[in-house]
């Protein structure tokens, strides 16, 4: 059999129609990342075992049984390296050892320990596009040492003004001057995080025995920061000013610079090629088409994090905050399930630690808790049943919320503190500011996670290094642990659902009525095996009548986000159900934020 193929037999008692007689099938080239389930570790605000209100890596090792129970798969760990913390871990000054506050490399080696003993795999987070302005190469290049003179970009400024117009992600200029050079350095991020140079060959092999260091201990591949940024132009030029503004975008001189991919593909051929690992690249305004230069085939990465469907909230930057566009939304999701269909392979996410809270970002904003957890298990429903790996952010699974502080001081977020900034220095009010921080700063998703009711959510002992969600006592893992039809509960079956049926990985993907604003309807078919996704975006009751397709159907109810779970367990556990109803599609009535999966029997 070609080594590219391999048998996938029925976990479960029952036979499904997406195996032949004997109950095998065969699965066009099965790998361990596209049937993974990935949790995202923010480990600042994971879980605190010293008691100095930061989360530890200790305190991620406490937890492993939890992620266990939940049912993922790998672990990624934002950065954990060594930093001064201008950009909360994202500015690194060691790469080879581990951030005080989060403990020591025994540390590390402990928990990579008990997470293998545990069948999970761990992701470390690559930011190699910059350093820390506190990293012994950049002290070195400042000082014009032969040794690092070029590890990073300088250019001398034109008539006493930065060598371009550019503006830096988090505000201001994108060059600072070192008068020691008697030159500019570029920091596309903030000041403290300036960036490599890879046309530096020597750049280029630190980074990759850098690389080796950690994969040679075991970790088993690397999310890798804003990865598509790391090619430079040979020329640097100003760039459009808009009316009203200081700085030009420089990043569109940058963003996907064919030396990126020269890049990536050195370092697949000098590193990656030789381990079995997961590699997912950051890559900000990529389309499909551009995405495939970076996955096609898996190489020289598996996946990409696009984001398109972070903006269909948003006006003419993040901080201007409009309803969501739902069609918009469909139409992106859809676009990269089929532009990347048989050619590469997708990320599935709508949490991280830049992004606002899913729960508030896309449903209700209510104070009922009924119709939030509803919204919950409809948007992870939406996400995890689509072809692509599932990430799944700490607080995700039981459904925290954005936060509202109403004191710009309780707000930690480098980007949130500028936006605070220059808005009150053009003489914007407070309290016209604050609703846009609400919605979109970075600390909503940053804020401690929420373990129980006591104090500081259980979080830690100590003072927290940013304050805890107000509303913990009632969102937490020990109440979700404890109720059957929690957020985190349906999110156990979702993993396991997706384990249990191929056609959930590696099924085929269809849209339907992509123009309907209130619902989001597409089927997954595998070798005649076929499931149906209904989802109703909104808070009000929305009827339907399923497309010709469909009509008269017989179906199974598989998984409802309304009725207790318990009904779902026999046939997601692979055991015969033979109290599951068959259902007729034809005119559907979904109440708010409804989620229907149906397993298609027969016409």
């Amino acid at each position: 059999m070609n080594k590219n193929f391999v048998v996938v037999k029925d976990v479960g008692k029952r036979v499904h129609p997406c195996y032949d007689e004997v109950g095998v099938t065969i699965v066009d080239k099965r790998t361990w990342w596209k049937e993974a389930v990935v949790y995202q570790i923010y480990p600042r605000s994971f879980y605190d075992t010293n008691g100095d209100g930061i989360g530890d890596l200790n305190g991620i090792t406490a937890k492993l049984d939890y992620l266990q129970e939940l049912g993922v798969d790998v672990l990624w760990l934002s950065p954990i390296f060594r930093s001064p913390n201008a950009d909360n871990g994202y500015d690194i000054s060691d790469y080879e050892d581990i951030m005080a506050e989060f403990g020591t490399l025994s540390d590390f080696d402990r928990l990579l320990k008990e997470a293998k003993a545990r069948g999970l795999k761990l992701l470390l987070d690559l930011v190699v596009n910059h350093t820390s302005d506190e990293h012994p190469w950049f002290i070195a290049s400042r000082k014009n040492d032969p040794r690092y003179r070029d590890f990073y970009i300088w250019r001398e400024g034109k008539e006493g003004a930065p060598p371009t117009n550019w503006f830096a992600a988090f505000g201001g200029s994108a060059w600072k001057y070192v008068p020691e050079r008697r030159a500019y350095y570029l920091h596309l991020f903030t000041e403290k995080q300036p960036d490599l140079n890879w046309e530096e060959k020597n750049v280029r092999d630190a980074v990759y025995a850098m690389m080796r260091f950690w994969l040679d201990k075991g970790v088993d591949g690397f999310r890798m920061d804003v990865i598509n940024l790391i090619g430079k132009p040979d020329v640097f030029e100003d760039a459009p000013v808009p009316p009203g503004e200081t700085y030009g975008n420089g990043f569109a001189f940058i963003a996907n610079h064919p030396k990126s991919y020269w890049y990536l593909r050195e370092m697949y051929d000098e590193v990656l090629s030789h381990y079995d690992v997961m590699t997912v690249g950051e890559t900000p305004a990529v389309t499909p088409d551009v995405a495939l230069n970076y996955v096609a085939d898996g190489k020289p990465l598996n996946m990409v994090f696009q984001f398109e469907h972070m903006d269909v909230d948003s006006g003419k930057n993040k901080w201007d905050v409009r309803p969501v566009d739902w069609v918009r939304f469909k139409t992106i999701m859809s676009r990269w399930e089929e532009g990347l269909a048989d050619r590469g392979w997708n990320s599935l996410y709508l949490n991280n630690h830049d992004q606002p809270r899913s729960v508030s970002r896309y449903v209700t904003r209510s104070a009922d808790s009924a119709l939030r957890r509803r919204g919950a298990k409809m948007l992870a429903t939406m996400l995890h049943l689509m072809q692509g790996t599932p990430f799944i952010y700490q607080g995700e699974e039981i459904g925290m919320t954005n936060v509202a502080f109403p004191r710009i001081e309780d707000y930690r977020d480098v980007e949130t503190l500028n936006f605070y900034a220059e808005g009150r220095k053009r003489g914007v009010a407070h309290e016209a500011l604050m609703p846009s921080i609400y919605a979109k700063s970075r600390d909503n998703a940053r804020t401690p996670m929420q373990w129980s009711h006591e104090r500081h959510a259980g979080f830690t002992q100590g003072e927290p290094w940013i304050k805890v969600g107000s509303n913990y006592t009632e969102i937490n893992v020990e109440s979700s642990l404890s109720d059957p039809d929690s957020i985190f509960h349906y999110y156990r079956a979702l993993i396991r659902l997706r384990k249990r049926l191929p056609v959930i990985v590696y099924g085929t993907y269809t849209v339907y009525d992509l123009d309907h604003p209130s619902l989001y309807i597409y089927e997954r078919k595998l070798n005649g095996d076929a499931l149906l996704v209904l989802l109703n975006l909104t808070e009000t009751v929305q009827h339907y009548t399923v497309p010709s397709t469909f009509y008269g159907h017989q179906a199974e109810l598989i998984l409802n986000n309304i009725e207790p779970l318990a009904a779902f367990w026999p046939y997601i556990n692979g055991e015969v159900a033979p109290d599951l109803t068959l259902h007729r599609l034809t005119d559907l009535t979904f109440a708010p934020y409804e989620a229907r999966v149906y397993h298609l029997v027969s016409a």
